[in-house]
């Protein structure tokens, strides 16, 4: 695909096909995704690329905690509930999700099932839990540029035909997640990336959140 097409046509996917994606897809996507600029080409990052048996109690564990009410664990600090412009956006592409799923706002059972989805990293075949060393801990650039990183695997798994989502939510309870992937201690756990071929009768799947104009969003200096 043409970059412009990869980076239109990309979508969060939600809903993903039982299909098993291969080592050497993966390792293809990653290839392309670690040329994600870094400050100074420090290459903060860390991949951990998690399938079968122990993904499956990654997202046994992350919901059974997050269910008995123990608090979350992020090793990354947290924003809080979200106000202002950046909560109506969040409220919007909830209601953009709930609506092409069919979910009514006063369906309680049928939102709750959606957030153990994204306590279960929406069922997807592998998860991507990206991290970075602790000795980085104190730096914010290393955050940074661990967001590029994760930029560039979520458009290139598209690019490659799979689908992805950034899903702070699958790692809640990081311990969980520290030991059924074997992360070791000196690595920070940032977010994950759930990743699958899309499944192609997944409502949602077709969602295309919205963007703030050009105008709303650029400050142009210096230009006639």
């Amino acid at each position: 695909m043409e970059f412009e097409q990869v980076v239109m046509g990309r979508r969060s996917i939600r809903g993903y096909k039982q299909e098993p994606v291969s080592k050497e897809v993966i390792r293809e996507i990653v290839e392309l995704a670690t040329r994600a600029p870094s400050s100074m080409n420090t290459q903060p990052w860390h991949l951990h690329v998690v399938t079968g048996e122990p993904l499956d109690r990654i997202r046994k564990g992350n919901t059974e905690r997050n269910m008995a009410g123990v608090p979350p664990s992020r090793e990354v600090r947290m924003h809080g509930a979200y106000k202002g412009i950046h909560r109506e956006r969040q409220k919007a592409i909830a209601a953009q999700l709930f609506e092409s799923m069919g979910i009514e706002w006063s369906d309680k059972a049928r939102r709750q099932d959606w957030v153990l989805r994204g306590f279960r990293q929406f069922d997807a075949p592998v998860s991507i839990v990206v991290t970075f060393d602790q000795d980085l801990q104190e730096n914010d650039i290393a955050i940074f540029d661990c967001g590029a990183v994760v930029n560039c695997l979520v458009n290139a798994a598209w690019s490659k035909g799979l689908g992805a989502v950034i899903n702070g939510q699958g790692i809640m309870q990081s311990p969980v997640v520290r030991e059924c992937a074997g992360i070791p201690d000196n690595e920070v756990i940032v977010t994950c990336v759930a990743m699958g071929y899309p499944a192609d009768d997944f409502a949602a799947n077709d969602v295309v959140s919205t963007r703030q104009p050009v105008d709303d969003v650029v400050n142009f200096v210096g230009f006639e």
